[in-house]
């Protein structure tokens, strides 16, 4: 029984925890890198197609945009999530899938202009996006399910997906573990029992729309977020609908447009939530049929599903709207542009408006060609509402960036660049301290993750002073064995060295995965007749002598 820290470990991105338990291999998120890497991330520690299952703790991307990957490289097992992840994980893969081909193929044009004969693949094509989807298996909010149980019943793992607040659908994941264990000291093998818990990303309390985190009161060990570890949002609560309205009535008396780069889950319906609130009001004197559009078929999807869970997710406030009929995240006023033309036309109308359009983080999708209509115009405004990862376009704007490249393009920035202070998905440090309080007896140790190099130490020893916890922040590649409770591998940060890498063709990536594979279902095999792993082998060979001829 043993935990190995793969990604997101003194990073925020990227997400990946490895658990071997009961002889099966099981996955914690398989999320995608976003912006610039600051360390190199473990390798898988068994081939994909060994992988036997994945819990998913919510749909972001960088906590699930790898999956079609592990697919395409052999994994063939089940992907267990909230019913709501299930719903939004569908859309989000597929248009991540959209999204890498088609910067693949304007990588490609801009390099056969150039004259270069490089040749760009996407990491993954829709086809894997959709084999992923496939796997996906729906679990209820609270209900503690059995995902294996041995022949002799001494051996099992259960598993309970628990509200953490942070995105429609988010969970911690609660993971309790029956093992038949040896001992070092050579003593007879027993049953040992262990409770995992990994928090996922925790979601600010008293925010709008969804649910607060729920809290768990045992776990023999924890894997905890802090990505706001040291810091706190604000001192005093901040009347996001005011301040607002307050930036919409500034801009617009100016003649600008007010740009919000959202991601378009999830930020994006808290977003409407608030438009709509300082709309129907009227808070905006002057302009007070202002019209707001969404920009991003994903967010235009994420918000139909938003409204198709609002039971089980949303919190009390927008539930009583709900159930007098209201939706509320709608409004008169609101546009969703689906189409490319659409999009193109939002530029072209001179009333000052609001434009929300992903990615969040100003790295890809429809905000760039916002970005580059409005960035220099002096008169508008960028407004960022969530979190902005080190070497991100978003990160540059709000550090202060004079000048930036879209499109191969520099733009000068003119625009006023602000932050919505305080809104985030993410829970800040004393949300953090609150969520690990409700553990009601001491874990043996906690496991600081998903947080900048020095945040992860600095919570880290939070986690020390406020609870006298045990805690640590370990590195990629790191090993702890649950039943001896020590690491056996307390691996070393390895830095990213930025040059450039040989591209590998997506043909051979598949190539491999099918070989990976091949060598899981050989060394699954024994047990058959020996009649037909000769029969197999032979077949390998042949096969082999043909590639090699």
């Amino acid at each position: 029984m043993k935990l190995m820290f793969v990604g997101a470990d003194h990073e925020v991105t990227g997400s990946c925890h490895y658990l071997e338990a009961c002889g099966k291999n099981i996955l914690v998120d398989y999320g995608m890198e976003q912006g610039t890497d600051s360390f190199e991330n473990a390798q898988l520690p068994v081939p994909a197609a060994q992988i036997d299952y994945v819990f998913l703790t919510h749909a972001h991307i960088d906590h699930s945009g790898l999956l079609p990957l592990l697919v395409q490289r052999g994994f063939n097992g089940q992907i267990f999530a909230t019913k709501a992840t299930c719903d939004l994980a569908g859309i989000m893969l597929r248009d991540s899938a959209h999204i890498q081909s088609f910067e693949a193929e304007w990588q490609n044009r801009k390099a056969k202009r150039n004259g270069t004969l490089r040749e760009y693949e996407p990491l993954y094509t829709m086809e894997d996006a959709d084999n992923a989807i496939r796997k996906l298996v729906p679990c209820p909010y609270a209900q503690r399910m059995n995902i294996y149980t041995s022949d002799d019943e001494s051996e099992g793992i259960d598993v309970r997906f628990t509200d953490v607040g942070h995105l429609l659908g988010s969970a911690a994941v609660e993971i309790w573990v029956s093992e038949t264990a040896a001992w070092e000291d050579g003593g007879e093998p027993s049953t040992v029992s262990k409770k995992i818990v990994f928090s996922g990303d925790i979601g600010n309390f008293n925010q709008p729309l969804i649910k607060d985190p729920s809290l768990i009161e045992k776990a023999d060990y924890i894997l905890v977020e802090s990505t706001y570890g040291d810091r706190l949002h604000s001192t005093e609560r901040v009347d996001y609908v005011k301040e607002l309205a307050a930036t919409l009535k500034e801009t617009f008396d100016r003649g600008g447009n007010v740009v919000i780069p959202s991601f378009a889950v999830g930020r994006t319906q808290e977003m409407l939530y608030f438009l709509r609130q300082v709309r129907l009001g009227r808070m905006v004197p002057g302009h007070e049929n202002f019209k707001v559009y969404v920009d991003s078929p994903l967010a235009v999807e994420a918000t139909g599903i938003f409204n198709k869970n609002t039971a089980e997710c949303f919190d009390d406030a927008a539930l009583a709207l709900v159930n007098k009929g209201i939706n509320p995240i709608s409004f008169p006023g609101l546009i969703l542009a689906i189409t490319s033309d659409e999009s193109k036309e939002i530029n072209f109308d001179d009333e000052p408006k609001v434009i929300i359009s992903a990615s969040g983080m100003c790295e890809a999708g429809r905000i760039r060609h916002h970005l580059k209509h409005n960035l220099w115009r002096s008169e508008c405004t960028v407004l960022f509402v969530g979190y902005q990862a080190n070497g991100t376009l978003g990160r540059a704007l709000v550090e202060g960036a004079k000048e930036v490249k879209l499109f191969g393009e520099p733009i000068e920035v003119r625009a006023s660049i602000k932050q919505l202070a305080g809104i985030s998905g993410h829970a800040d440090r004393k949300g953090l301290l609150t969520w690990m309080g409700g553990f009601k007896s001491k874990p043996s140790r906690v496991f600081v993750v998903h947080g900048e190099d020095t945040v992860c130490d600095i919570f880290a020893q939070s986690l020390r002073d406020e609870f006298g916890f045990e805690a640590d922040a370990p590195y990629s590649g790191s090993v702890y064995d649950l039943v001896a409770d020590r690491f056996t591998t307390k691996a070393a940060p390895v830095r990213v060295v930025h040059t450039g890498k040989k591209v590998v063709s997506a043909v051979y990536r598949r190539f491999l995965a099918a070989a990976e594979r091949l060598l899981a279902i050989v060394k699954r095999s024994d047990g058959l007749a020996n009649k037909d792993m000769a029969k197999f082998a032979d077949q390998i060979n042949a096969l082999s002598d043909k590639i090699e001829h």
